[in-house]
Formats: C-alpha cells, sequence, structure tokens
C-alpha cells in the first residue's frame, strides 16, 4: 500500500505539468516549457525520498527511479545532471549506509538515461516503454546486486519482487501518460497554427471581397468614361460613383487598420454628448426609414469629456446604432443615456428592442468574421470593440433572445490638468 502512494507522488506533478503546459500556451510561460522535463521530475523525486518505505534498515525502498530516468530521458544529459545532483543532495541529507550505493548506481543510471536521450525521442512508442523499462530493470538490479555483494545487506526475495513489479508497472504507466500529453501539447500546436491559418485565409479572402469590389466597379466606369457618345452629365455622375466605390474601399482598408492597430492616431479631448447627438443626427433617416426613434437622455455636466479619435469614436457609435436599426425590421426604440456624474468614469448605454443575441452570439461578438447579419462581415462590431479597448474603455453587453440588445460603455473621464 505504501508503494501505491508512492506511485501515486511520481504521477501527481504530471498533471501539474500539463496544468502549467495549457498556461504557457495561453500566457505565454515561456519557462514552462524550457525546464518543464526538470521542474516535475524533481517534485516527484523529493515527495518520493521524503516518504520512502523502510522495510530493512539500511536500505529506502521507493519510487525515485522513475522520474529520474523519464526526466533524463526526456529532457537531455543537462536535466539528467540537475535531477542526479538533487537525488544526491537528498540521500546524503537522509543519511545511512546505503548512500553510497545509491550515489554509484543512480549516477550511471542518470548518465547513461541523459545519453540515450536524443535516440528515445526519436524512437516508437512501443520502443520508448520497452527501453525505459528495461532501464529501470536493470539499475534496480545492479543495485540489488551491489548492495548484496559490497555492503552485504540481505534482502527478502518477495519485497524486491514486488518493488522491482511496482517500478516497472509505474514506469510503463508514467511513460505512457508522458506521451499522451506530449501528444495533446502537439495537437494543441497544431490546431492553434490551424486557426491563424484559417484567419489569415479569411482576412485574405475579405479583403479581396471587401476592397475588390468597388475597385471592380471604378474600374468599370472608368472604362466607360472613355466612350465619347456619353453625354457630359451621365460622364458627371459616372465619376461621382467611381469616386464613392472608392471611399467604400478606403473605408474598408481603414477597418482593417483600426483592428489591427486599435490605439487612436491622434488623441483629443472629445465631449461624448456633442459626438452622440451628431452621429443620432447623420442616422436619423435611415432610423426614420425602418420606423426606428432614437432617444436621448443625460445629466447636464460640462466635464463630460474623454480622450481618443473623434472619427473613430463616432465610426464605433455609428456601427452599434446601425446595428441597434437593423435588428428591428418592424420598428421600435433605441434609448441611449448618458451618466457622467462619477468624478472619474463616463457611462454610455445603448438599448434597443430588437431580436435580441443567444448566449452563444454574446460569447462571440467583436470576434473577426462574426455578424448575424446575412451579409454582415462581422468588422463593424470588431473595429468598435477595438475603438473601444484604444481608448482605454470597457464594453459589456447583455442580451436575450426576442427582447433586445443592452450595450454599457465606460470610459475613463479627462480631467484637464491645471498649468
Amino acid at each position: 500500500m505504501d508503494l501505491v502512494i508512492n506511485f501515486l507522488l511520481v504521477l501527481f506533478p504530471l498533471f501539474l505539468w500539463q496544468m502549467f503546459y495549457l498556461l504557457h500556451y495561453i500566457y505565454q510561460f515561456e519557462w514552462v516549457e524550457k525546464w518543464m522535463f526538470a521542474v516535475f521530475p524533481v517534485l516527484s523525486l523529493i515527495m518520493c525520498m521524503t516518504f520512502p518505505i523502510i522495510f530493512i534498515e539500511p536500505l529506502l525502498l521507493d519510487l525515485r527511479r522513475i522520474p529520474l530516468i523519464l526526466g533524463a530521458l526526456y529532457g537531455g544529459y543537462k536535466v539528467a545532471l540537475l535531477l542526479l545532483s538533487v537525488v544526491v543532495t537528498h540521500r546524503y541529507l537522509i543519511g545511512g549506509e546505503a548512500f553510497y550505493n545509491s550515489f554509484f548506481i543512480l549516477m550511471l543510471t542518470a548518465i547513461f538515461a541523459g545519453l540515450m536521450s536524443k535516440y528515445y525521442i526519436k524512437m516508437s512508442l512501443k520502443m520508448k516503454v520497452l527501453t525505459s523499462s528495461v532501464l529501470i530493470v536493470l539499475s534496480l538490479f545492479f543495485s540489488t546486486l551491489f548492495s548484496t555483494q559490497v555492503f552485504h545487506v540481505a534482502m527478502v526475495l518477495n519485497v524486491r519482487l514486488e518493488h522491482l513489479l511496482i517500478n516497472v508497472i509505474g514506469m510503463v504507466i508514467a511513460t505512457l501518460l508522458t506521451e499522451v500529453i506530449l501528444i495533446n501539447f502537439a495537437l494543441l500546436r497544431k490546431s492553434m497554427k490551424a486557426e491563424k491559418m484559417e484567419v489569415a485565409s479569411h482576412l485574405a479572402a475579405s479583403i479581396s471581397h471587401e476592397v475588390g469590389n468597388p475597385l471592380t466597379a471604378t474600374r468599370g466606369f472608368m472604362q466607360l468614361l472613355s466612350d465619347e457618345k456619353i453625354p457630359f452629365e451621365t460622364r458627371k455622375n459616372y465619376l461621382e460613383i467611381a469616386a464613392q466605390e472608392l471611399d467604400q474601399a478606403i473605408d474598408t482598408i481603414n477597418d482593417y487598420l483600426t483592428f489591427a492597430k486599435p490605439a487612436p492616431r491622434e488623441k483629443e479631448k472629445i465631449f461624448i454628448l456633442e459626438e452622440i447627438q451628431c452621429v443620432v443626427k447623420d442616422l436619423t433617416p435611415l432610423a426614420a426609414v425602418n420606423n426606428v426613434e432614437i432617444n436621448i437622455s443625460f445629466t447636464e455636466n460640462k466635464d463630460c469629456f474623454v480622450l481618443g479619435d473623434r472619427k473613430r469614436f463616432e465610426q464605433c457609435l455609428a456601427n452599434i446604432l446601425k446595428n441597434g436599426i437593423e435588428s428591428m425590421p418592424k420598428g421600435g426604440k433605441i434609448q441611449i443615456a448618458l451618466d457622467c456624474e462619477r468624478t472619474s468614469m463616463i457611462t454610455v448605454t445603448i438599448k434597443d428592442e430588437g431580436i435580441g443575441m443567444t448566449k452563444q452570439q454574446i460569447n462571440r461578438i467583436g470576434e473577426p468574421y462574426f455578424t448575424t447579419k446575412e451579409n454582415g462581415t462581422g468588422l463593424g462590431m470588431m473595429v468598435s470593440f477595438s475603438v473601444i479597448r484604444g481608448m482605454g474603455g470597457e464594453i459589456k453587453v447583455k442580451s436575450e433572445w426576442g427582447k433586445g440588445t443592452y450595450f454599457s460603455i465606460t470610459f475613463p473621464k479627462y480631467i484637464q490638468q491645471d498649468k
């Protein structure tokens, strides 16, 4: 039973290793990947040797060879030397006549496993299990032989067999678990790489579509202008349409640049209420066509300023309000509220009576290429989230299917410094 507990002490750091490795990919902890084959075997070694099973003095039975051999095989000779130094130091502190036996055999085991590392990594799973098992059997065999011949320490046969069996079974299980963890990490890397490639593919396709269409239309109108039979007024109309198409292409490119570089290009003091009123005025015709009423409620406050890019902030509000208008095909109301009462923060809330969103859609809102509209690209909300973050703000979304959507946007208030 004590040996089984010792075996669990070997497995426990493996689960810690998997947890920290996942954190490495989330938070980019470089030291986890570099030292993962050293840190966690050290934990296993210390715990196994701290809680050994004493059958016959002066020998202490434990499973220290499992983390020592695996760490050396997967980590190389540098890790092998580190683990060997930990084992020797800890064993010296424990004391006892068998110290020199442990030192000699474990030194040979660690060095041999470390030298085999570069060949071991390239082996198949079957050969890896076989190699690690053979190494631990040889290490235990020579350890027993050395202790009986040199130190004349007798050992009960069934105790030795039990110890050997537990070590071999533990080595097989630990090797398989290590391989499973490494395979999962390899799949994770491939998945992340494939996801990046997919995003790049979507980006290329979206740019080709969104920019290519207006440019193609512009080229067509430019070709028509070469026909001398076309009246002057018609040519003028063609030029206006071509200019509009070029403006559309420029706006699309700016959307992508805004997502890539959300920080304001030129920071300026923005009066929030004035910008809201300006955007609402521009969208009033669109709201009227869709039978949508936009109302603004605010508290009088002359210090309602934020720091950011005026044009991008207007674009952000316009994107959110357009989505609200388009979510109410049968008409409705959009309520905008501005709260400047707090000393350090400004809050803008936008509530519509549209079709709303599901929890899954709320979790994905703001992601590249995610949209709930049939002909949408997802750029509008992506840009809006980027702009708000670039201004130091925070956006929260609440929605319920069939009951509308609620946006809460919070900005740090700009306070003029006295000179």
